[in-house]
């Protein structure tokens, strides 16, 4: 195969931070190319070096696209070689259609005017191409995640791809909109495009990929041809400079007999769809030092059933009754639920998670001002203690505590965002895919966290699309589906294969 693209020492510098140092990466024409990573370690800040966000002059080094220099000075230079990226958040407009997205910026037109037939039927075979059937008229915004990632790669094949980056395309997907991306991917491959795929998730490289580049701190540690085959092990060594025997913390029991929070009869309506209901008579308990999973399909309800519980921040016509430490609590709003004792880390850090255009220091205190105040005015030394207490704590990897968190990697924001929480002090913590795009090695961090904060006495409540991770952290897991609570297992006799035909013999009652 002839060499499509080829990076040639590239070196990226930020204010105190040497992010690539002398870094190279080789992608063959019509392979798929994984660039896998710790976070932080520099696969994004490549990707961008290579499709213009930063431009030629902010980086030294050369890109050989197609056997020819590439001085690329935007995104549209990129572009208009057939390179494109598709980012982790989607750039999807939900309240313009399915054709609109697709060429928005890409316009199908006629000496300026809108052709819109053109726009149809171009959207309609895209969408084919990709495996939807939606028609191009349909809004966006009433699309799963799945679809609307596919929508992405045809917003990429109208511009007459050739490379394709997907930067950790499944992270939001549950395992059957993953199977049929991935499956996509090998289609694109067949049909000669070439890609580049940044994930964490070990086994999509071992089902797709065909040569492997692992960066480490800045710098590319190692190449692997997949065609002879390579264990998940050496991956993680490469990628952590480790070995990592276990990818979960010893499990130790520490749950008591008392119960921490207890839900009854928990009922929520869509909060446009009035004839909707999305969480249905759902009744559940977790105990004091124990750690709760809720497994279900993309769809099943999970986040609204955390979202509607943590102040109503989701969902209309909410009834039902909630007991924290055996009182009655009021979540009517965030404010009022915080003060019960309940906390929810969301599944969408950089929207509800965090202030992105602000420091660490500003962001850690922010769910208990109170905690670094002298009346109502903030002290600024507590306010620096504590970020240093929790920066320290989570290891979070930063240049110093007023980094502001857009620049930190989705790793270190979620530390940033669990920081939030546990200076908080809740009873209960909700975690909603705590891990969700995030490295092996920060992940186990994360995992520790979640351990150790079931052994100081708290609750803890994690949502996860990931099975092997609720199998691996858990104590007792509940399985939802279509809104409701189908099943019941403590983990010890939990497996993906049992949890799995809970949901379909729940969906094969209806």
């Amino acid at each position: 195969m002839a060499t499509l693209l080829e990076m040639r020492a590239i070196t990226k510098e930020f204010p105190g931070v040497k992010a690539l140092d002398q870094v190279s990466l080789s992608v063959e024409e019509g392979e798929i190319h994984a660039l896998v990573g710790e976070n932080g370690a520099g696969k994004s800040t490549l990707m961008k070096v290579l499709s213009g966000v930063y431009p030629h002059g902010s980086y030294s080094g050369d890109i050989v696209f197609d056997g020819q220099v590439q001085t690329f000075g935007s995104i549209r230079d990129s572009e208009a070689q057939g390179i494109i990226i598709i980012h982790q958040e989607l750039a999807l407009v939900p309240l313009l259609s399915v054709a609109e997205n697709i060429y928005l910026g890409n316009e199908r037109a006629t000496r300026g005017v809108l052709d819109w037939r053109a726009t149809r039927d171009g959207a309609a075979k895209l969408l084919a191409r990709v495996g939807l059937k939606e028609h191009p008229d349909t809004p966006v915004g009433t699309l799963g995640l799945g679809k609307q990632q596919l929508i992405e790669i045809a917003k990429a094949l109208s511009k007459d791809v050739r490379l394709l980056i997907l930067d950790e395309p499944t992270s939001s997907l549950n395992e059957n909109d993953s199977a049929q991306l991935l499956e996509l991917l090998l289609e694109f491959k067949r049909q000669g495009v070439t890609s580049i795929l940044i994930t964490h998730k070990l086994n999509e490289i071992s089902k797709v990929a065909d040569t492997i580049t692992v960066i480490r701190d800045g710098a590319a540690v190692s190449r692997l041809d997949c065609s002879q085959g390579i264990s998940e092990e050496k991956i993680i060594r490469d990628m952590v400079g480790r070995s990592m025997d276990d990818r979960y913390p010893p499990r130790v029991d520490t749950a008591t007999s008392e119960i921490a929070m207890q839900v009854r009869d928990w009922c929520v309506t869509h909060p446009i769809q009035n004839d909707r209901q999305v969480v249905k008579n759902v009744s559940f308990h977790v105990k004091k030092g124990e750690v709760l999973g809720i497994a279900g399909l993309m769809g099943a309800g999970r986040t609204e059933l955390a979202m509607s519980l943590f102040g109503r921040s989701y969902g209309r016509n909410i009834t039902g009754s909630v007991q924290i430490g055996g009182q009655d609590v009021d979540l009517s709003t965030v404010r009022r639920a915080i003060n019960a004792g309940l906390a929810y880390a969301t599944e969408d850090r950089k929207t509800y998670g965090l202030v992105l255009d602000q420091t660490i220091r500003r962001n850690v205190p922010l769910a208990r001002l109170n905690g670094i105040a002298n009346g109502i005015v903030i002290d600024r030394q507590k306010e620096a203690a504590v970020a240093n207490q929790y920066r320290t704590r989570l290891n979070v990897k930063s240049s110093s505590i007023e980094q502001e968190t857009i620049n930190l990697s989705g790793g270190n924001q979620q530390k940033v965002v669990l920081s939030k929480w546990l200076f908080a002090d809740p009873d209960v913590l909700i975690l909603d895919e705590p891990t969700r795009g995030i490295d092996v090695g920060a992940k186990y961090e994360i995992y520790t966290v979640i351990r150790d904060l079931a052994a100081s006495g708290k609750a803890v409540i994690v949502i996860s699309s990931e099975m092997p991770e609720l199998l691996g952290v858990t104590d007792r897991i509940y399985v939802m589906n279509e809104g409701a609570f189908v099943g019941e297992m403590p983990t010890s006799e939990a497996s993906q294969e049992k949890i799995m035909a809970t949901i379909i013999r729940s969906g094969d009652r209806k």
